[in-house]
């Protein structure tokens, strides 16, 4: 029996895109599980095993370029006897040629450690998943609350192209969930917010409208909130490791370490990703128009235009903070970003120039 593909994201805009790739042999697959540089697909043949095709490896040019969870691909190989069919299960290992354009992706920042196209201390980004319809940004309501870790996850989930909505767990051990949300800046009023429990199975019914069948949906957070609890408890049974946080400090310890998609019983496909202990922004400039967007419009009546807002004669954002309307921590948040980004530019720019510079192939 045949898999229907639109049951797991597929529609038009990747059906034209896969066009070009159409020939004997190949078919088109979703990556549904990612271990370093080995897949596991899915095809309307069935599930199957994948590695990047020579010619895909020497063309690429940096990470992320490379599949991830959630990315659409072009299968080929498989068992000859299937008649050229992409293989299922049985079939052995396939080979992925090319990776087919994506409607959103979720990157940082990130110095890679290895891999492909690896230099020593290069900073790339890192897609941790893709074609994300809606991103869960979950964070615990125990002592690791932080709002300006949230702030974070929204700006780059604003950048991604993906529904931000803010999972804010552990509702059984916070006292005060009131008080938790009031701590959060004005630019988190513009994601959806969602009080629970995932151990209880408090406050889940809330997560049930984005959660249609087809659509795909990415949970992300730093190590210790919850996402495998809340996955095992969207399952319905128990798939995911879960381990206690910290004593101490309630800090997590990893217990995902693949990136996964995971089909749910009311069809939508949720990918589980690894805890985050860091997370930097890859965006443009402007991916903190929308979480700061009162300070961005306070930091256009400041003196002067290149104001650092850190003490400088005629900041207005800092007025703001001495007249009490705005918070500090909200305020190094903002600052901290825009560095980040103003880095981030430079070395872009330098990389475009080193990239100018190189002698074209021959054809």
């Amino acid at each position: 029996m045949q898999i229907d593909l639109r049951d797991f994201g597929w529609d038009q805009v990747f059906a034209r895109a896969f066009e070009s790739h159409a020939a004997p042999g190949v078919a088109p697959a979703r990556v549904i599980r990612q271990d370093r540089q080995r897949y596991r697909l899915l095809s309307a043949e069935g599930e199957c095993s994948a590695r990047i095709a020579g010619r895909f490896r020497h063309a690429a040019e940096a990470w992320s370029n490379y599949p991830t969870v959630g990315d659409w691909v072009v299968l080929e190989g498989g068992d000859p006897r299937s008649g050229g069919r992409p293989p299922a299960v049985e079939g052995g290992e396939g080979r992925i040629v090319a990776r087919l354009p994506r409607k959103s992706s979720f990157s940082r920042k990130a110095v890679l450690a290895g891999g492909p196209k690896y230099r020593p201390g290069r900073t790339e980004e890192q897609v941790l998943a893709a074609n994300i319809d809606t991103a869960f940004l979950v964070s615990g309501l125990d002592r690791d609350f932080n709002p300006r870790r949230i702030e974070r996850y929204l700006a780059v989930a604003w950048e991604s192209g993906a529904r931000p909505v803010l999972v804010l767990n552990k509702a059984d051990l916070c006292p005060d969930p009131d008080a938790c949300l009031a701590q959060l800046g004005p630019g988190a009023e513009g994601a959806p917010r969602h009080i629970v429990s995932a151990v209880q199975g408090r406050g889940l019914d809330g997560l049930q409208p984005y959660l249609t069948r087809g659509a795909t949906v990415a949970l992300l957070g730093s190590s210790g909130v919850g996402k495998s609890t809340l996955i095992n408890a969207l399952l319905g049974e128990a798939r995911q490791n879960v381990r206690e946080v910290r004593a101490f400090d309630d800090r997590g310890r990893h217990t995902t370490t693949a990136r996964e998609m995971f089909s749910l019983p009311g069809g939508a496909l949720l990918i589980d990703t690894p805890g985050l202990r860091q997370l930097t922004v890859w965006g443009e400039a402007d991916t903190s128009e929308q979480v700061f967007a009162e300070l961005e419009a306070l930091a256009a009546n400041c003196r002067f235009r290149n104001c650092r807002h850190m003490g400088e004669p005629g900041c207005a954002v800092q007025a703001g903070v001495q007249a009490g309307r705005i918070d500090a921590g909200h305020v190094r948040s903002y600052r901290k970003l825009l560095r980040e980004q103003a880095v981030l530019s430079v070395r872009r720019a330098q990389r475009a120039r080193q990239r100018e510079g190189r002698p074209r192939a021959e054809a």
